[in-house]
């Protein structure tokens, strides 16, 4: 059963151009005969890459009318209400041959491997030019793309943000929001509504992450009493009531699910002394507590009876609308449970250890990160109201999504600040003025403008 190549029809050989001709989708016959199922999730894709490229691949059609190889895209057509699409009909093969043939069309492209470092390169250069691209039309799935062109690069280990200068005043003021490329930063207060409205500016978040202060004195529990080196936070260190605590997190967390879209993840961190407090504000804002996940630090740091070797992160769900779900069991590759093993500050030694005081609850950028990748989709928002030194935005960084952050303490501004221009090599822009941080910084230390090659000529 093979096609002649010396006596072959000229109908062959002419020009294929010439031969696509488009036909009615009424007009068009599946075969009975395909061995091929085309699930909904396939159809959907298609049809996406139908309307992002056209219709650049005919339908294999015999004399009849009846589809030898193009069912899917048949099926995609009519699901975007589109009536013709083009055909070619063969006519050079036998019945016979063209039942082999519709095998063969499916079955030879199953056989190719993908080199996955070059995919990953292709995705990545898609998604640089255009980070909103909808991977869905070139057949992946966003989890898929963030396996092959984030997850193998990202950093497990690596040493925290050196603390902040002290003797200097800080160069943000309370009101300032902050361009950080994607990204925005508003140093204000987390329980003022009108701070999270100008930060969001009418685009809700995807994803929360945060790390609330736990109202325990930093003094005597992450450090000894004699240990006075670590700043207290601006507010929750320990002088709240359980009373005023829980109507903190109320008010905090109501502003961040005002500020969401249905159906966001929101992960909030907090030690085993507020757990209760926690649940119970969790429950009267949240439709549906997921998930408890423990960070194991992998060494114990303060305590009393036990060494305290873990935290917490709350795992709700905002809203009726079915969350995303990235991890599905492993089955893009990324096996996750909910204890998470990240080397904590204590596990770090020498000078590195000594420039953790900055923030004294700081979570690994590779923890956050992987949060991130486990519930949003490149591009997606995320939202962290105590942006403390910034490390949600540093992983949204890291993982295509874009933060916004509050941050109430003008220094951790400054830190989450500095922490971002080093990573990028950018420059962050204040909204309201278009001032730059570096000229922020100069007119705060009375230093001159540093002037352009131009001008000084």
């Amino acid at each position: 059963m093979t096609v002649s190549h010396t006596e072959e029809p000229p109908s062959a050989n002419a020009p294929l151009l010439d031969r696509v001709c488009y036909r009615d989708l009424e007009a068009l016959t599946p075969n009975p005969r395909n061995a091929r199922r085309h699930p909904a999730s396939q159809i959907r894709k298609l049809a996406r890459s139908l309307e992002r490229f056209g219709f650049l691949n005919p339908v294999m059609v015999d004399d009849d009318g009846m589809i030898l190889a193009g069912h899917g895209r048949v099926e995609a057509a009519r699901r975007l209400g589109w009536t013709m699409v083009p055909t070619l009909t063969v006519t050079h093969l036998s019945a016979q041959e063209q039942r082999a043939y519709a095998l063969a069309e499916n079955r030879l492209a199953e056989l190719a491997e993908w080199d996955t470092e070059t995919l990953g390169l292709e995705l990545s250069a898609l998604l640089e030019v255009d980070p909103a691209f909808d991977v869905g039309a070139v057949g992946f799935e966003d989890a898929e793309v963030d396996v092959l062109t984030i997850v193998a690069s990202m950093k497990t280990a690596e040493p925290p943000p050196p603390e902040p200068n002290t003797s200097t005043p800080p160069v943000s003021r309370l009101g300032d929001l902050w361009c950080l490329g994607p990204h925005r930063l508003v140093c204000g207060d987390a329980l003022d509504g009108a701070v999270h409205s100008q930060l969001m500016a009418g685009e809700p978040a995807a994803m929360v992450f945060t790390d609330p202060p736990y109202n325990v004195p930093i003094n005597g529990h992450v450090t000894t009493r004699r240990d006075r080196s670590r700043r207290e936070f601006a507010m929750a260190s320990g002088e709240m009531s359980q009373e005023a605590f829980r109507s903190f997190l109320h008010t905090a967390l109501g502003h961040a699910v005002t500020s969401s879209t249905a159906g966001a993840v929101h992960m909030v961190c907090m030690d085993w002394r507020h757990l209760v407090d926690l649940l119970a504000v969790g429950e009267g804002l949240y439709r549906e507590f997921l998930n408890l996940c423990v960070w194991d630090k992998g060494v114990g740091g303060m305590g009393s009876l036990y060494r305290s070797r873990h935290e917490l992160v709350l795992v709700f769900r905002s809203g009726t609308t079915r969350h995303r779900n990235n991890v599905q069991l492993g089955r893009f590759g990324r096996n996750r449970s909910n204890v998470w093993g990240y080397p904590g500050v204590a596990n770090i030694t020498g000078e590195t250890r000594r420039d953790a005081g900055h923030h004294p609850t700081i979570k690994p950028v590779a923890l956050v990160a992987d949060a991130v990748l486990d519930v949003t989709k490149a591009n997606e928002v995320v939202l962290d109201p105590f942006g403390g030194a910034g490390t949600t935005l540093i992983a949204a960084e890291r993982t295509q999504r874009r933060a916004r952050l509050v941050e109430i303490d003008p220094l951790y501004v400054d830190t989450t600040i500095e922490r971002w221009q080093r990573e990028t090599g950018c420059q962050a822009i204040l909204e309201a003025t278009g001032q730059s941080f570096a000229d922020r910084r100069r007119e705060c230390t009375g230093l001159p403008r540093r002037r352009s090659k131009a001008s000084r000529r």
